[in-house]
C-alpha cells in the first residue's frame, strides 16, 4: 500500500451542490479529470469546467429516471480495485477500466423530503441507491481512493492535496472512509425508521436503529472518572435542551443537561398556564409555582424549599423579565432556562459569569409522541414517553366530601408535578405552588413525611404561622397500598388528596380519608418515574 495517492480522477456526484465552485476550481487547477453525472454535471459546464459524462464512462446513458447510472463494473471496478493487487490490475487493463481516484458524493435528501410532508411515492424516490454504493465502494477501498461526502470537508481535501503535490495521505483517506461508513449507516437507519414507524406503524420493529451526531463532547459524566458526550438524534424529533441557545456561562456538563432537561420538560406541561417557574435540583423539582407574574411565581417556587434550591436549574414558562433576573441571581443557580429574556435580563446574568443561561425558543409539547431509552445490563429498554395527562371531567370523585373549586385546581397542580418527581413520589400543592416534595423513597409513607418536613422547615425559615401543607392538596404518583402514607397527609395538614386508585385496599384509604374528612379523587392513570 502507498502512503500518498495521486489524484487524477475524480468522480462528483452532489445533491447538495454547495461549495461545488470552489472544489471544482481546486481540482482543475491540478488537471484533475472530473467525471460526474446528470445536473452535477451541469452545474459543472455552468461553471466553465471539462466534464466528462458518467455516460461517456461506463459506454451506457442514465435510464430509469436516473435510477441506473453509476451501478456499473467501470465505475465500481474503478473504485474497488487493488491497484498493487496483479490480478485487479490485470483485470482494469483488461476490462478498460479507468481508476478513480476521489469519490465526492452526497446522497438524495430523504430526511429533507420527509419533513416537508412528501408524498410516498417522492419519498421511495428518495431513497438513494448509487450514492451509497459509490461512497462503500470507495471507503472499503480507501487504501487507494479518498472519498469526500461532507461539503465541510472540501477544504480540508484541497489543503491535503496542496501539501502533498496533488495527492492523499493514508491517514486522510482513513479518516474520511471512517465518517463516509457513518454517513451510510445514518441514511440507512433514517430509512429503516420511516418504513417501521411511519409507513409500516410498527412501535416496536423486530430491528431497531437510531443514528445519531455528535453536538459537543462534555468535561465528564455524572462524576469526573467518567467520559461523556451529547449527541443528537438524526431524523425527525421535537427540539429541547439540546438545541438550546447558550448565551452565557461555563461549558455544560452532563448533569447540567440532564437537571436542565428535567427542567424544561415540567414548565413544559405548563406551557398554556400563568408566569410558572421550576426550580430542579438533581432531575427532581424542589419548587414550583404558577402566578400573575414571574417574579411572584419564582418567589413562591423558592420558598418550598430554599435548601435544595441552593446550586439548582431553574426554568420558566415565559421569557425572563430584568426583576425575575435579578431575583434568581441572588442565589447561586447552576442554569437558567427559558424561552427567551429581555436585554436588561441577559445584562443582569452578565454579571455572574458562571451561570449558564439557556434559551429555547419556545417550548416541547408535553403531549408530543416519542420513546424514551434506557441502557440495562444485556440490553435496551425502548418504551413510549409518559406524555398522559389527565383533565378535570376525567377524575373520579370517591369520597363522601366533593372537593372545592380550589382543591380542584390544587390537585391537578400537584398532580402535574408529581409526574415529573422521582418515584415514589408525593407532592403538597397549595395556591398553585407547591408546598412540600418527597421523593424517591421506597415508600409512600416516607415520601409524605418528608414532604411535610420540609413544609414545616419553610415555616419556621420565613416565619409562618403555620406550615403551607395545612389545607392543601396533594398528589400521589401511584395508589396508596395502605392508609399510612394518606395519613401522614392528614398529619400535614392536607384537605385533598389526588391519586391514581387500583390499591387492593382501596376501600381501606377511602375509609381513611373519610373518617379525616378529605375530598380524595381518583385518577385512573400512574406516573411512576425512576
Amino acid at each position: 500500500m502507498t502512503d500518498l495517492v495521486p489524484v487524477k480522477r475524480a468522480l462528483i456526484s452532489l445533491s447538495d451542490k454547495n461549495g461545488l465552485d470552489r472544489l471544482a476550481q481546486g481540482l482543475a487547477a491540478r488537471g484533475v479529470e472530473l467525471v460526474s453525472t446528470g445536473g452535477t454535471a451541469a452545474k459543472l459546464r455552468d461553471l466553465g469546467h471539462q466534464v466528462r459524462d458518467i455516460a461517456d464512462l461506463t459506454g451506457f446513458p442514465e435510464m430509469m429516471d436516473g435510477r441506473v447510472k453509476t451501478l456499473h463494473p467501470k465505475v465500481h471496478g474503478g473504485l474497488l480495485g487493488v491497484r498493487d493487487n496483479p490480478e485487479h490490475a490485470a483485470a482494469m487493463e483488461e476490462h478498460a477500466i479507468a481508476p478513480i481516484d476521489l469519490v465526492v458524493v452526497n446522497l438524495y435528501p430523504f430526511e429533507a423530503t420527509v419533513a416537508r410532508g412528501a408524498n410516498r411515492d417522492e419519498i421511495i424516490e428518495n431513497i438513494d441507491i448509487g450514492g451509497p454504493s459509490m461512497v462503500r465502494s470507495a471507503a472499503k477501498n480507501h487504501a487507494h481512493v479518498a472519498v469526500v461526502t461532507d461539503p465541510a470537508d472540501y477544504e480540508e481535501l484541497l489543503g491535503e492535496m496542496g501539501s502533498n503535490d496533488g495527492a492523499t495521505s493514508y491517514e486522510f483517506r482513513k479518516r474520511l472512509a471512517a465518517k463516509a461508513y457513518a454517513l451510510t449507516a445514518a441514511y440507512d437507519s433514517t430509512i429503516s425508521q420511516w418504513f417501521a414507524f411511519a409507513d409500516q406503524g410498527e412501535r416496536f420493529p423486530k430491528v431497531w436503529t437510531r443514528a445519531s451526531r455528535l453536538l459537543m463532547p462534555l468535561r465528564y459524566g455524572e462524576n469526573p472518572h467518567q467520559q461523556a458526550a451529547l449527541y443528537e438524534p438524526i431524523g425527525p424529533h421535537a427540539p429541547g435542551i439540546a438545541q438550546a441557545k447558550q448565551v452565557q456561562g461555563k461549558e455544560l456538563s452532563y448533569n447540567n443537561l440532564n437537571d436542565a432537561n428535567a427542567a424544561l420538560e415540567l414548565v413544559a406541561e405548563f406551557r398554556q398556564s400563568p408566569p410558572t417557574v421550576v426550580i430542579v435540583k438533581h432531575a427532581n423539582p424542589c419548587g414550583v409555582a404558577s402566578a400573575d407574574t414571574l417574579l411572584e411565581a419564582w418567589n413562591a417556587a423558592l420558598v418550598c424549599d430554599s435548601v435544595s434550591a441552593f446550586g439548582g436549574i431553574v426554568a420558566t414558562n415565559r421569557p425572563l423579565d430584568a426583576a425575575t433576573a435579578e431575583a434568581i441571581t441572588q442565589i447561586f443557580t447552576e442554569v437558567v432556562v427559558a424561552p427567551d429574556a429581555s436585554g436588561d435580563a441577559k445584562a443582569i446574568f452578565a454579571k455572574k459569569k458562571n451561570l449558564r443561561l439557556l434559551l429555547t425558543d419556545g417550548l416541547p409539547d408535553p403531549k408530543r409522541p416519542g420513546q424514551t431509552i434506557a441502557v440495562i445490563a444485556g440490553g435496551i429498554l425502548v418504551q413510549d414517553r409518559d406524555n398522559g395527562s389527565i383533565t378535570r371531567d376525567e377524575l373520579k370523585v370517591v369520597t363522601k366530601r366533593q372537593p372545592t373549586e380550589e382543591e380542584i385546581r390544587d390537585c391537578l397542580f400537584a398532580w402535574t408535578v408529581a409526574k415529573h418527581v422521582k418515584s415514589n413520589a408525593i407532592v403538597y400543592a397549595k395556591n398553585g405552588s407547591t408546598a412540600g416534595i418527597g421523593a424517591g423513597q421506597m415508600n409512600r409513607r416516607d415520601s409524605a413525611r418528608i414532604a411535610a418536613a420540609k413544609a414545616k422547615e419553610a415555616a419556621e425559615t420565613y416565619d409562618w404561622a403555620e406550615p403551607r401543607t395545612v389545607g392543601s392538596a396533594v398528589a400521589s404518583d401511584a395508589f396508596f397500598p395502605f392508609a399510612d402514607g394518606l395519613l401522614a397527609a392528614v398529619e400535614a395538614g392536607a384537605t385533598a388528596v389526588i391519586q391514581p386508585g387500583g390499591s387492593i385496599r382501596d376501600d381501606e384509604v377511602i375509609a381513611a380519608a373519610d373518617e379525616a374528612g378529605l375530598a380524595m379523587v381518583f385518577t385512573g392513570m400512574r406516573h411512576f418515574r425512576h
